[in-house]
């Protein structure tokens, strides 16, 4: 420990170590259930390129384990402490180097916050779509090591499809970069790709190139009731075999919506079993939601209501942002699933989750990116209950394999991280998990990037 701080010391300043154990411990994990975390030695928090580098030369010097850190929003354990090690928090790394409107592209450090970033480009007349539901909180970084989503992906696609080129510290301290700033580019293989949703044990991101859009129209809502979470399902698949392209298209259980209300009275209709929210961007969102509403009511709606302006809009989008928020109070615990299925089979994945809810006596509600087929059943439990936690442990795992089963993935946006790692060789299968370890060798021959998660 004294030659670890030492060393450290001698390429960081004062302020950018802590080694206080009252405070290096709200350092060791995201916001994950069921995920174990060790007692870091140290939480260095750098403010350079230089002084990450220092970190890694001095980890790779003393067989040190490194695990990388945003703003520990994460719902997988990936950003969770193991004992002894460093964390590097990228935090102090906020700085937005360069927007520019002509190469549509804007140039950061992995601190910046999402919200940060996507208020600064409005400036310019521009957009950076992805957008998770903790956009006010979470960093770039974060984003880009867990590949993470959003409600706007059914149109604009994931944070995977916006990182252009990467500044990587090794895990020996050297630097790489990757990708481009160029609109177009293939030269190489894609190594910018291979660390988005590496969850931190390739490399350490410490700046990225982002493709942006141009600002799109205020976007308008809808909401749709439905008698049964099928109803809701169908209106979905209606929606996309038309050829509809909507900014958002997302799904809200009673039980969510009856939370929603209870945290913040928002005034959702209670009664309904399904609200499904869709939203346009389009020059002409009234005669989109129109379109939509009448797909909605042949689905089986009880009740179709497009929102009469953008405050009103804003208000139903906020509602859905505070889902997984609301479940929270439902039960002093939750566990948040990330299962994500080829949207004809949504109807099936609600219908199963909501038989697993029965068969172990759970509150398990359910909200989802519906456009995306990617659903979030939140298993609400009480972690003093030893059995309650142990049936609440076991529908989570019953949901993943309901995933699998529908031809789904059991992460569509929230990373593998020390939640899901034993499923994750179930989905991949041995020749893919035999080639995953052998970049894992590549990159990092010691081991030392946040070990003990993906793998």
């Amino acid at each position: 420990m004294d030659d670890l701080l030492e060393l450290l010391r001698a390429g960081l300043p004062a302020e950018a170590l802590i080694t206080d154990p009252d405070v290096t411990a709200s350092y060791a994990h995201d916001m994950a259930s069921f995920c174990e975390a060790g007692t870091p030695a140290v939480v260095a928090l750098p403010r350079t390129v230089e002084q990450v580098q220092h970190v890694m030369r001095t980890a790779t010097a003393l067989r040190v384990p490194v695990v990388p850190q945003g703003a520990r929003t994460g719902l997988s354990g990936a950003a969770n402490a193991t004992d002894g090690c460093i964390v590097l928090s990228l935090v102090k790394m906020d700085r937005i180097l360069e927007i520019s409107p002509v190469d549509r592209i804007a140039v950061v450090e992995p601190g910046v916050v999402n919200a940060v970033l996507s208020r600064a480009v409005d400036e310019h007349g521009l957009y950076y779509p992805p957008d998770p539901s903790s956009w006010e909180m979470c960093t770039i970084g974060g984003n880009i090591g867990t590949a993470s989503g959003g409600l706007c992906c059914v149109k604009y696609g994931v944070t995977a499809e916006y990182v252009l080129g990467l500044d990587v510290v090794l895990a020996d301290g050297r630097l790489l970069t990757t990708g481009r700033r160029t609109a177009k580019g293939v030269a190489g293989y894609d190594l910018t790709r291979l660390f988005v949703g590496s969850e931190g044990s390739l490399g350490i991101v410490v700046k990225a190139v982002l493709a942006l859009k141009p600002r799109p129209p205020r976007q308008l809502v809808l909401a749709a009731e439905f008698a049964d979470a099928a109803g809701a399902c169908d209106a979905v698949c209606r929606i996309m075999e038309s050829g509809h392209t909507p900014s958002l298209l997302e799904l809200m259980d009673r039980t969510t919506v009856q939370a929603v209300n209870r945290m913040a009275n928002m005034g959702l209709p209670e009664t309904t079993e399904a609200l499904l929210l869709a939203a346009f961007d389009t020059p002409d969102p009234a005669a989109d939601l129109a379109a939509v509403g009448t797909l909605c009511t042949a689905a089986g709606a009880t009740a179709v209501v497009p929102a009469e302006d953008a405050a009103e809009s804003e208000m139903l989008l906020q509602a859905r942002r505070m889902s997984l928020t609301a479940l929270e109070t439902v039960k002093p615990a939750t566990m948040i699933d990330d299962v994500c299925v080829p949207r004809s089979r949504l109807g099936a994945m609600l219908e199963g989750t909501a038989e697993i809810a029965g068969k172990y006596g759970l509150t398990i509600g359910v909200c989802a990116h519906a456009g995306d087929g990617n659903t979030h059943p939140v298993v609400c439990f009480d972690p003093a209950d030893a059995d309650e936690s142990r049936r609440a442990r076991e529908s989570f795992d019953e949901i993943m394999a309901l995933g699998l089963a529908l031809g789904g993935t059991i992460t569509g946006e929230h990373g593998v991280g020390v939640l899901k790692k034993e499923w994750l060789a179930r989905e991949l299968g041995e020749v893919s998990v035999e080639l995953h370890r052998g970049i894992k060798q590549a990159f990092d021959p010691l081991g030392l990037l946040n070990p003990g998660k993906v793998f």
